[in-house]
């Protein structure tokens, strides 16, 4: 072994080369005084590997590789072969069988149907992100506002013709969008590499090769800078809990199970039909975390939202009884598992701190984005879809029985604090039947444009940090398809381009109110008014920021106006309506709320309390007056100049006194008459 070999394969061998990408697959060199194409496999099991593609006619053996010392990692320089050029390896298995593999760490590949690798020279881009770098080194994420817009690039908007926008051409047309609608961060369903359009990219065969539906690497390189540039963030979905069977990709890769579990009781998911990663071999760490690292470094993008992560830690996820067998300690975590997912957040969020690691995990782990040294599994974020589940089930409730789950609204709370959390209505929401957002809400047409609002209104003010999945922010009817664009026309009607209008305005009012992000991890930031009252279905509570300013929510989830609706507040003075979901600009009745003034009447806990009017199904901001400063204490008087004076002074002093304490007298009793009005 070489000393240029010896470093990266000890480190692969230990599970610790995070930079895998850069040894193995296909890399343009120059040997002894020519072009070429250097290519390294890892397949242990194999008996023999040789390089094929157009330029030996995909004759096995006619480019064999090398083993290195007896690693299960094989080597060959084949001289002539330039970018772009098709490749494959031909594994000969233990039973000579010839199994035609796509490069695992290849750059590249070619479009669907075909599935052969390509030579792709990763280096060369010109970045212009480097004020967004330096910006985000300083980002406190988790008081910082995330907002995020959920797409599939294939179907967000569609040429006439029915094609998708590459990626340059996906990035002028989006950014401007997401700027208008005040997003902070886009979401992409996987862009790793996928033989299938159905699978949305979650049956992942290319883990360091951008999807050529839209372009090369560096197109989508393009649009990240555009991204970033613009000021957007890009988060990626990224899928290491399994990948599928075809005969090209990982699976079986040389004839026995390599990057699978062997255990036919761990290794399969029979539901997906996908294979399931051997977390706890160290050629597959490497392979992993250099993966991960990879879009996050070479491609700047800002953060991974890790799929299905539940299925990685559980033994029985989606197992029959007799289908699954119990850890070393005989319990169904999958130990191996949750210490990958340690390393890998470890690694990264150690190099780099401002970087987003987001959980997709659907059950009651504890301290999922807690670090690694408090026990936690070190993501930095949590999707909460207790939450989601929870809401999606109470709004789809006909009115006139929510208040029978009222506590669907406010158990959230019970471990809202728990985790640092996102709050997702994603795309599997609105797919395989569940219905679009939109016709989950009961009633008549107009009810369900206002129920939507109102959720929408909720969710914004809740603590978490928010995803919303395209379409959603004009109503969209139908079902989210893969195969289709969206239904953009719709906002050729009034009541679609108004919720696009109303979402718009939320965003920004969640952008331009820390109350709504500052403090989003912790009880400091929340304050319950009304949490229990489920008769009429409404709740209240208050969102504040570092500085301790307060917005009031008020929710009403019951198509009935309340026009008289008392409620403790906690600081005397005069309350404002800031947002309201059933102003007449969102498609609403356009009943509103003049300036209200409190009147001490104790209530909700509180001194004062304000009567106001809710529209009926309504989301209603107000802002919270601040504190009145304490009264200062008058000075102290001087002493008497002369003996013989000091009686007419004193009996001046008195006087002026007594002025002094009637003129302000006059000001409480005028509060008191405008409360009395603002009652009447």
């Amino acid at each position: 072994m070489n000393d240029y070999a010896e470093l990266p394969v000890y480190l692969f061998k230990q599970g610790n080369n995070f930079e895998a990408y850069r040894f193995f697959g296909a890399h343009l060199e120059r040997e002894q005084e020519q072009d070429g194409v250097v290519f390294r496999v890892w397949a242990p099991h194999a008996k023999a590997v040789s390089v094929v593609g157009d330029f030996n006619s995909w004759v096995p053996g006619s480019h064999p590789m090398q083993q290195i010392e007896n690693t299960g990692i094989w080597e060959a320089f084949v001289p002539g072969l330039k970018e772009f050029d098709v490749y494959k390896y031909c594994i000969t298995s233990q039973e000579d069988e010839l199994l035609f593999k796509a490069d695992p760490y290849a750059f590249h590949a070619e479009t669907r149907p075909s599935n052969g690798s390509k030579v792709y020279q990763l280096e060369g881009y010109q970045w212009g992100d480097e004020a967004w770098q330096a910006q985000q080194t300083q980002q406190d994420s988790i008081n910082s506002p995330i907002n995020i817009y959920e797409m599939h690039a294939g179907s967000w908007r569609v040429k006439p013709d029915g094609a998708p926008y590459n990626y340059s051409e996906l990035a002028d047309e989006l950014i401007p969008y997401l700027k208008q609608m005040n997003y902070t961060h886009v979401e992409l369903l996987p862009l790793t590499e996928h033989p299938f359009d159905g699978s949305w990219g979650y049956q992942v065969t290319g883990y360091f090769a951008a999807t050529s539906r839209f372009g090369t690497p560096k197109d989508f390189m393009n649009f990240v800078d555009k991204c970033h540039q613009a000021g957007i963030g890009v988060i990626m979905d990224w899928v290491p809990a399994h990948f599928p069977k075809d005969d090209f990709g990982l699976a079986m890769f040389d004839g026995k199970a390599c990057y699978e579990d062997p255990n036919p009781r761990r290794g399969e998911h029979k539901e997906w039909g996908t294979k399931v990663f051997n977390y706890g071999m160290p050629e597959v760490e490497s392979f992993l975390v250099s993966s991960a690292l990879f879009w996050l470094e070479q491609f700047h993008v800002d953060g991974l939202r890790v799929d299905a992560v539940a299925s990685m830690l559980y033994l029985d996820y989606n197992r029959k009884d007799g289908e699954w067998e119990q850890n070393s300690r005989g319990g169904k975590e999958n130990l191996e598992a949750v210490n990958f997912l340690r390393k890998l957040n470890g690694v990264i969020l150690q190099r780099h701190p401002h970087k987003l690691m987001i959980a997709e995990e659907s059950t009651a782990w504890p301290k999922v984005s807690h670090p690694v040294q408090d026990g936690g599994l070190g993501f930095n974020f949590k999707w909460n879809m207790g939450w989601m589940n929870d809401m999606l089930s109470y709004m789809s409730t006909d009115p006139l029985f929510r208040a029978g789950c009222h506590n669907k609204v406010t158990f959230s709370f019970f471990y809202a604090f728990s985790e640092h959390f996102v709050l997702p209505i994603s795309h599997d929401e609105v797919v395989h039947g569940k219905g679009s957002m939109i016709n989950k809400m009961p009633g008549d047409y107009d009810q369900k444009f206002a129920g939507l609002r109102t959720f929408y209104g909720y969710m914004m003010a809740h603590p978490g940090k928010k995803l919303l999945f395209m379409g959603q922010e004009f109503a969209q009817f139908s079902e989210w398809s893969e195969a289709k664009g969206l239904d953009w026309m719709l906002l050729e009607y009034d009541a679609h381009r108004q919720m696009q209008a109303y979402v718009h305005d939320l965003n920004a009012f969640y952008l331009q109110h820390p109350q709504f992000w500052q403090i989003d991890c912790s009880w400091e930031g929340f304050q319950w008014v009304v949490p229990d009252d489920n008769q009429q279905s409404v709740v209240a509570f208050l969102r504040r920021d570092a500085k301790g300013d307060m917005v009031l929510v008020v929710c009403n989830f019951n198509p009935v106006e309340r026009t008289d609706y008392q409620m403790g507040v906690p600081v005397a003075g005069t309350y404002k309506e800031l947002l309201n979901s059933d102003d007449v600009k969102y498609g609403g009745s356009g009943l509103h709320n003049r300036a209200k003034r409190t009147r001490k009447k104790p209530l909700h806990g509180f001194e004062q309390s304000i009567s106001v009017s809710l529209p009926a199904m309504s989301t209603v901001y107000f802002s919270v007056p601040q504190p009145k400063p304490a009264t200062a204490k008058p000075a102290a008087k001087k002493p008497a100049a002369k003996k013989t004076t000091a009686k007419t002074t004193a009996k001046k002093t008195s006087a002026s006194a007594k002025d002094a304490e009637a003129k302000p007298a006059k000001k409480p009793a005028a509060k008191k008459t405008a409360a009395k009005s603002a009652k009447g």
